[in-house]
């Protein structure tokens, strides 16, 4: 009998064993999927570097606002339920530096709310003063935004197409600088910018912006400096109408239409011109809810064009190897939130077989090399891109940028279950509605989104995971204090932080009366 239990324990011992070393190598890749996307954008900061260092200076062609050689542009807003919005973007638009008779506004309205009859007095409005702007209202909502697009193409005049969201403040001189670099007829794409109007709203913005800023300078310049492929994102930017139908047209089988399009057009040969120092302002989500929606979307439709364009990137003969490398790399980038959660998942029973395993925790010392990747890509585009910045940075904003870095990390952590659930759904191809986040015409001053229409009212059952993975990770962060193992802790608390704030702004920012 004491034979058979000494067995069973040795068993239980080796299972014990066999298991921590799964969960160890389960970790390391996830972490190395981590580390080598962070690695491949410490690239994109080298050529960002590199192209500002041999041109200190960027300065943009434009045509003069009564230049009347210029090309005929049509304007498209796509809208649904914009009420807080509408009527500004089309006052944005109407007043833009060029020639009235030079340019066509759609307003491409699939609302079934106020916003219907908002757009339609100020379509009534701007008509009687000269502008050839139409209302086009859908009741069917096919396709979503891409439906709207690809259902307007008949009607659209122009052999350009600008468009931007519901929610975007566009310069007065937008047109007529991004029109100009169409000369070039390579340039099939015009992207500017975005800027932030309300990036100061709340410590949920100022993070947002933290990260956009990234994208919009390290990685959409970086990549463009670089011969790369990059994306169309969607809104404040402008195509040409043809090469829109010789890539296929805008096509709703995905959740980022967006990027379809623009990978599809890049790899036909045509290039995607970014103008990194034209803004385009307009708002940033104010509410988790709305935010967590947006970042589903983007994490999904990333996901779902893996699928429908990994072949197509890798078959073209019109790509280097560096070009699909790439392409690949922000293609998968959503994937980031999966590897990152399956790390956490499986670093809790690691934490406490290190010492069986007889494995120096110094081992997993590489993914230093994503964290300082990150940070230093961050730093980058908020305190020293090239963008209006004449002076350098004074040393309250390197503070402050250090102060919202630290915070920035743990509410990334807590949005990888809520991401990697979006992703995981892409990957298998699972259908869903084209979810719109929700603006209220804010300005940073504004602080009326507990009153606005629009607002979730519903705790979903990844609000309430969230909670119940801040609890995990705050007794894996205690009792790793407790018992000495202490390779995990900082993760495990930075973990536990990111869920419960996540979770608590979550249920808070829900419009439950």
């Amino acid at each position: 009998m004491y034979g058979l239990h000494s067995l069973f324990e040795a068993f239980q011992y080796q299972a014990f064993v066999d298991f921590g070393y799964l969960m160890l190598l389960i970790y390391f890749l996830a972490m190395s999927g981590v580390t080598i996307y962070a690695l491949l954008q410490f690239h994109l900061l080298y050529l960002y570097k590199k192209y500002h260092k041999e041109n200190p200076e960027i300065r943009y062609k434009q045509y003069s606002s009564d230049d009347q050689n210029v090309p005929f542009v049509t304007v498209q807003l796509p809208m649904y339920n914009e009420m807080y919005v509408a009527e500004r973007i089309i006052d944005y638009v109407a007043a833009q530096e060029y020639p009235k008779n030079k340019f066509q506004i759609q307003v491409l309205d699939d609302s079934t709310d106020e916003t219907v009859g908002i757009v339609a007095a100020k379509v009534a409005q701007l008509k009687a003063e000269g502008y050839d702007i139409e209302h086009v209202h859908r009741v069917n909502r096919q396709g979503y935004k891409a439906g709207a697009l690809q259902e307007a193409m008949p009607l659209v005049k122009g052999d350009y197409i600008a468009i931007f969201d519901a929610d975007f403040t566009p310069r007065p001189d937008f047109l007529r600088t991004t029109m100009a670099y169409f000369e070039d007829p390579k340039v099939g794409i015009v992207q500017t910018r975005w800027e932030h109007i309300n990036a100061d709203y709340s410590m949920l913005t100022k993070l947002q912006a933290l990260q956009l800023n990234v994208h919009f300078t390290v990685e959409q310049a970086g990549r463009s400096y670089g011969n790369l492929l990059l994306q169309f994102n969607g809104t404040a930017g402008v195509w040409r109408k043809n090469v829109i139908n010789e890539a296929g047209g805008w096509q709703s089988d995905t959740l980022t239409e967006d990027l379809d399009l623009s990978f599809r057009a890049q790899i036909m040969g045509y290039k995607i011109q970014y103008l990194e120092k034209l803004g385009s302002p307009a708002e940033l989500p104010v509410d988790m809810n709305a935010l967590k929606g947006q970042q589903f979307r983007w994490n999904k439709g990333g996901a779902q064009n893996v699928r429908k364009l990994m072949k197509l990137i890798w078959n073209t003969d019109k790509l280097n190897g560096i070009q699909k490398m790439h392409a690949m790399s922000q293609l998968t980038a959503y994937g980031v939130f999966l590897w990152v959660f399956i790390a956490a998942l499986s670093s809790v029973p690691l934490a406490f077989a290190f010492s069986e395993l007889g494995i120096s925790t110094h081992f997993l010392s590489f993914s230093v090399l994503g964290l300082f990747s990150v940070a230093a890509i961050s730093y980058t585009a908020n305190i020293t891109a090239a963008l209006n910045r004449t002076v350098p940075a004074t040393f309250w904003e390197k503070v402050r940028f250090f102060g919202l870095f630290i915070s920035f990390m743990p509410m990334s952590l807590g949005l990888s279950l809520y991401n990697a659930v979006a992703v995981i759904e892409g990957l298998r191809g699972k259908v869903s509605a084209f979810v719109r986040t929700p603006k209220f015409g804010g300005d940073g001053k504004n602080n009326s989104v507990q009153k606005a229409a629009y607002v979730a009212r519903k705790i979903s059952w990844i609000t309430i995971t969230e909670g119940l993975m801040s609890l995990v990770f705050t007794a894996a962060a205690i009792i790793g204090l407790a018992t000495g193992n202490t390779a995990f802790v900082l993760f495990h608390s930075m973990l536990a932080f990111g869920f419960g704030t996540i979770c608590y702004y979550s249920i808070k920012h829900l419009n439950l009366r």
